[in-house]
């Protein structure tokens, strides 16, 4: 295997330049969430992804026997707008959907069976799914642990079959929602922030639910503040966590939709 000749003209290539550009992309935002214990918005790393890679795509086709910064910058301008065309096209279908007539306002408090439809999934997705109990240490004090976060009754290093954790997580899901409903003043409250609370109450406890300004901004009748107020549960020991970053954020987001 022979290296090519002129590597450190090959390297000035647009190509090769958006390459190590798109490794940046991936690597930078890990980094700085070591460094300071926050999230960059995926959407913008996206962008930036998007924007690299009609960079790259379109510098391959130009002659770059010659350096040139004015080719260069032209090129950033001409990749701009292709960019922000194909994000315009993708964001047709989102405008589409939008103008659909929304459902009508809820009538009442829903009941479990319409909640669970919601709360249950959002639940699973994020507790994930241990069959063997363990000692969640994050947890203060640490508490013994099996199947989808559940920490009632369970034995240390308890075995359960897939079939009892399913079961286990509706019936625990129910009481603590149960727990949550007990100070809800409301007359009227859609399922799906209704499951957003309850699964926030399975997450940080019941009591803590009921003393939050998520259910405090709920009971007034601001929907959406509530939402928001989801988000500030992310933090384990004093630091930010990610998977509860990304949690509070799925739970705003189908919180949300009742909000609509």
């Amino acid at each position: 295997m022979k290296l090519a000749s002129n590597i450190r003209g090959k390297m000035r290539a647009y190509s090769i330049c958006t390459l190590i550009l798109i490794g940046l992309t991936f690597w930078g935002p890990e980094q700085y969430y070591a460094i300071t214990g926050r999230d960059i918005n995926p959407y913008h790393v996206g962008y930036v992804m998007l924007f690299l890679i009609v960079f790259g795509t379109i510098g391959w086709f130009i002659d770059q026997h010659k350096p040139s910064l004015w080719r260069t910058f032209k090129l950033a301008l001409i990749s701009l707008a292709v960019t922000a065309g194909i994000l315009f096209l993708l964001a047709l279908p989102a405008q589409a959907m939008a103008q659909v007539q929304p459902d009508p306002p809820p009538q009442g408090l829903p009941t479990w069976a319409q909640t669970s439809v919601y709360a249950l999934p959002l639940v699973a997705r994020w507790e994930g799914l241990e069959t063997t109990a363990y000692l969640d240490r994050i947890a203060s004090p640490p508490v013994w642990t099996v199947c989808h976060g559940e920490t009632f009754n369970v034995a240390p290093n308890e075995v359960r079959t897939v079939a009892q954790c399913t079961a286990g997580l509706s019936v625990g899901l129910r009481r603590y929602w149960v727990g949550y409903r007990s100070g809800v003043t409301l007359d009227a409250l859609a399922p799906q922030t209704d499951a957003a609370m309850a699964s926030l109450a399975w997450n940080i406890g019941i009591g803590a639910t009921l003393r939050s300004t998520a259910v405090r901004r709920l009971n007034a009748g601001d929907i959406a503040g509530a939402c928001a107020a989801l988000t500030w549960f992310n933090k384990s020991g004093g630091r930010i966590i990610r998977g509860l970053v990304n949690r509070r954020a799925d739970e705003q987001a189908t919180c949300l939709i009742g909000a609509a």
